[in-house]
């Protein structure tokens, strides 16, 4: 009997196993055909439809123009629904259709007249950007958008504005009434009829219209054009492509851009509350104790892994998510160009903003023209933000808004002139690299919850005093002004800014701190030990250097300059590249020459610096006829070696020759 139960067992297993079918999906396919790979499917919705979990869907090459609805996800993350583009094809899935038939109006103006029917029962150019934590700079904005070529127009505030001469960026500008909708829009010196001109006509790409569709994977696909939603905390957050309240997708490998507002959504669900917490402390604890009763907690919700994806060019954020990120991890991710048109305001814009980013890993990511790099608000507990790569966000690089720790921030490199505000307690912050200013600040008025470990349910709730962090092992680069003073203020929620860890010098709860690095001005915690302060941390040869191992050196990764006294009257400015190497020895690299400076006289002294922060190598050569001061640098972009000479105080010659050299191996050059 034992035996004939192991033996049924194992037959409802390969039955099962069995059972499990790959769909194919292409551009030539009939939603009537079979589906398989000589016979696929038009639709990707088609082959949704009929997936069940274990399934895999392969979508071959081309543009579908459809919305993915999944009607179900897996079982588990061993059976789950894959949808993935066929290896090594190009697939894009969009929200927009193509617009043709434009008439022009006047100079650089075109425009069409649609009828409703076009967009079905949602249209974007009659749906406004709203909710709660907006603003809308007392314009209207749309979800709408026009796209010349793959790249976005710029909704204008009024017709008059599409009228008038194109200026550095193109507009448009919609009416929408019950019939019909017309579009005006300037196209710059081309015909909108022989370009590729897209609009928006569907609110999101890959989205489940219901909750709890669980364990599904996206692989691959390129997704873009949605009219999507402005996304609060307090509503359900719609995005290019989301997750609508479930548990252990991945998405990965992707290219995810132009959205109106978020590009991958990890948030929580709509009710009738949506948008109505009047932007305030109460309305949001309200939603969160909805959630509660809604299913949200370890087992039910989160769980996702997004990584290796591009997202890009969103009009609020890249990645959103309002509690449904809880024991995600988002890693390998490149996000860039979010919110950068800025037509409207609010509160909610970024690469990442999340709401409760419990046991939440952001890992490995490059985030950069952001607006904020990554926002983490209310509720960070047990979240690591570690090893990632932060530039040119205008406003920070991490904003850590009223959480309550623990969490873990470690081995980041946080480049723009703003790395943390930090509005936060017990956070650690442990070996980064910190270039820019420290905005410490705190509240005393908002009661946020705080939590049971690694779980969502709440152990109470009280104000954020700020402080109680833990700063070891990292290290702040000034800009190299004099030395910042702390703002002597007795106020605790009051914003004080710098360079280093002074700025908690006045604070109430003091961090602990140690083994940190301060350059370039930065400035230390007042009571701080074993730490590390150098004004100038230049290196500087008070001397020439006479040997190539002895010089100060430039370099942009790819090209290298050594700069070091050649003989009694010539300087030597060599070369090399990482690509210029020596296949008899190891792809050693090679000297490529350089340049070589001969003055008339002969050289008595002289000085070097390599100026880090500025990264060139600034250098002064006292000759018998006369001085010169010399900067050189490389380019960081482009191989390109400049060289400047100054200063000449007497009646001299100076020689700049150009010498390719031999390609030798460089110990024979020692």
């Amino acid at each position: 009997m034992k035996t004939s139960s192991i033996v049924f067992a194992a037959v409802v297993v390969l039955a099962a196993e069995l059972h499990s079918a790959e769909y194919h999906v292409a551009i030539n396919g009939s939603d009537s055909q079979i589906g398989t790979e000589t016979s696929p499917f038009r639709t990707i919705q088609h082959a949704a439809d009929l997936a069940q979990p274990s399934d895999v869907i392969t979508v071959h090459a081309g543009v579908y123009r459809e919305r993915v609805n999944p009607p179900r996800g897996g079982t588990s993350a061993e059976k789950c629904i894959t949808y993935q583009a066929a290896p090594g094809e190009q697939v894009e899935i969009k929200g927009s259709e193509e617009a043709k038939g434009w008439a022009k109006v006047e100079g650089e103006v075109w425009k069409v007249t649609l009828p409703n029917s076009f967009f079905g029962k949602f249209n974007p150019y009659s749906d406004l950007i709203r909710g709660d934590w907006f603003k809308d700079k007392g314009r209207s904005h749309h979800t709408g958008a026009v796209y010349l070529n793959g790249d976005w127009v710029i909704e204008a505030a009024q017709l008059n504005d599409v009228l008038q001469p194109v200026g550095k960026k193109p507009l448009w500008f919609g009416l929408a009434d019950k019939d019909s909708t017309t579009l005006w829009a300037q196209f710059k010196e081309v015909n909108p009829n022989e370009q590729l001109v897209e609009i928006n006509v569907r609110r999101t790409v890959f989205y489940p219209d219901k909750p709890g569709r669980n364990y599904i994977t996206v692989r691959g696909f390129t997704l873009c054009h949605a009219a999507t939603p402005w996304a609060p905390p307090t509503a359900e957050q719609i995005g290019l492509i989301g997750t609508h309240w479930s548990k252990g997708w991945v998405i990965e490998n992707n290219i995810i851009s132009h959205s109106a507002c978020s590009g991958l959504s990890l948030g929580k669900y709509g009710d009738e509350f949506d948008n109505k917490a009047a932007n305030s402390t109460v309305g949001y604890v309200a939603t969160i104790n909805r959630a509660l009763r809604n299913g949200w907690n370890k087992e039910t919700i989160g769980h996702h892994l997004v990584r290796n994806n591009t997202i890009s060019h969103c009009g609020q954020t890249g990645i959103i998510g309002s509690l449904g990120a809880v024991f995600s991890k988002v890693i390998g991710n490149v996000i860039h160009d979010i919110y950068v048109e800025r037509p409207f305001g609010g509160f909610e814009m970024g690469g990442i903003k999340f709401h409760g980013a419990i046991d939440v890993e952001i890992r490995g990511n490059h985030i950069c023209q952001a607006y904020r790099g990554l926002w983490l608000d209310w509720m960070a507990q047990g979240a690591r933000i570690t090893g990632n790569l932060f530039h040119d966000n205008s406003e920070e690089d991490l904003y850590v808004e009223v959480n309550h720790g623990p969490f873990m921030v470690d081995n980041n490199l946080f480049l723009s002139s703003r790395s943390v505000w930090d509005m936060s307690e017990g956070g650690a912050y442990v070996h980064n690299l910190m270039t820019g200013k420290i905005d410490n600040w705190y509240d005393m008025d908002r009661l946020i919850p705080y939590l049971q470990s690694h779980s969502t349910a709440i152990a109470g709730l009280t104000v954020t005093q700020g402080g109680d962090n833990r700063y070891f092992n990292n290290i702040f680069v000034g800009r190299g002004l004099p030395g910042e003073a702390p703002v002597q203020t007795s106020d605790p929620t009051e914003s004080i800014s710098g360079h280093g860890l002074w700025v908690y010098d006045v604070r109430k709860n003091p961090p602990l701190t140690g083994g940190n690095v301060y350059l370039n001005g930065a400035r230390s915690y007042f009571n701080e030990v074993s730490s590390l302060t150098l004004e100038k941390v230049d290196p500087m040869w008070d001397a020439l250097p006479q040997k190539f191992d002895h010089g100060a050196f430039a370099g942009n990764g790819t090209l290298g300059l050594t700069v070091f006294q050649e003989d009694k009257k010539a300087l030597r400015f060599a070369m090399g590249r990482n690509d210029v190497t020596s296949r008899a020895r190891d792809n050693t690299r090679l000297l490529m020459g350089g340049l070589r400076l001969t003055t008339r006289g002969k050289i008595i002294g002289g000085e070097l610096r390599t100026d880090l922060w500025n990264a060139e190598i600034r250098g002064t050569v006292a000759t018998a006829a006369g001085g010169i001061t010399f900067r050189a640098l490389v380019h960081a972009k482009r191989n390109v070696v400049v060289i400047g000479l100054f200063g000449f105080r007497r009646r001299g010659r100076l020689c700049l020759i150009l010498d390719a050299g031999k390609g030798r191996h460089r110990t024979s050059q020692i």
